[in-house]
């Protein structure tokens, strides 16, 4: 092979590219190579692949979940024993929402009162089960996408469930109970927490802005959130991913701390500053540091040889 570089970034995404850079420059502190792969230039790309010209150690690919021309990459670094972060097909497992509730109820997680559906296309017309466990208002959602796709919130009816049900009727579905969090001085006790390659990085959550406030550890403290961190690395360790986030909420009215969003990949990287609603640069900057240490790592190792 003429050139193995350390490190393979595929992206397709615009807001995507302050990421890339700091990642770069992370990787460019370490005596590390990057090969930058976007729609633009993959075709190339995979055709150096192909003739063994061109080759990477580690791949983190953050297009191929929308873009299947990107899964070649995958496939070379699975065949040629790349490390590849957050390798598809246990991305595929961590994105099944009704796997992971009941992988994360086996393994101890608190989850929101749920009731999993089947598809509509395998059971139209699935008996209406007791919902008094939901509450009076509840959720549903899609087993697969991300982002809000497909959630209807405030339902109080078996008739609405069915309606919903239809919309993507391959897919399965959670009805959910709403979960109140308990409220502090900072507000209501509600987390969302990004975990990068054994890091935990917890942080407020604004539900309604979806913006990040730093959770610094005198808060942990005070609020009593020593497990906030442990739950998360349980989450990592059934999810199986290197970089993801998740939702956790402390209910209010038994302090538990309860996973209500569970897994969240891939992360929308866009930093603070440049939007409000981005993630915190000292995450940015951590997780990056994380990936190129890892690069690293698998570089000193000599891995692929």
């Amino acid at each position: 092979m003429e050139h193995l570089c350390d490190l393979a970034v595929a992206w397709s995404w615009e807001y995507d590219a302050a990421f890339v850079e700091v990642l770069g420059r992370a990787c460019g502190e370490r005596g590390l190579s990057v090969l930058d792969i976007t729609p633009a230039t993959l075709p190339a790309a995979l055709a150096a692949i192909g003739d063994d010209e061109l080759g990477f150690r580690v791949l983190l690919d953050r297009a191929g979940d929308a873009d299947v021309a990107f899964r070649s990459l995958g496939d070379w670094g699975r065949h040629h024993g790349a490390r590849i972060v957050n390798d598809l097909p246990i991305a595929e497992r961590a994105w099944d929402k009704a796997t992971m509730h009941l992988e994360f109820i086996s393994a101890g997680i608190h989850t929101p009162h749920t009731l999993l559906l089947a598809p509509f296309a395998v059971e139209p017309d699935l008996p209406a089960p007791d919902l008094t466990p939901l509450g009076s208002r509840f959720l549903i959602k899609p087993a697969h996408g991300g982002g809000g796709t497909g959630v209807r919130l405030n339902l109080s009816t078996w008739e609405e469930i069915q309606r919903i049900r239809r919309r993507h009727p391959e897919d399965k579905y959670l009805a959910q109970e709403w979960v109140t969090a308990a409220l502090t001085h900072h507000g209501p006790a509600w987390f969302r927490v990004i975990y990068a390659l054994g890091e935990v990085l917890p942080f407020w959550w604004g539900v309604a802005s979806h913006v990040y406030s730093p959770l610094t550890a005198a808060q942990e403290a005070t609020h009593g959130l020593g497990n906030l961190r442990d739950t998360v690395r349980t989450i990592a360790a059934v999810c199986g991913l290197d970089i993801f986030s998740t939702e956790i909420a402390r209910r209010h009215d038994d302090g538990e701390l309860v996973s209500v969003d569970y897994v969240n990949d891939p992360i929308d990287l866009r930093p603070q500053s440049g939007a409000i609603d981005g993630v915190p640069d000292t995450a940015i900057d951590t997780l990056a540091a994380r990936i190129a240490d890892l690069v690293a790592e698998t570089a000193a190792a000599g891995r692929p040889s």
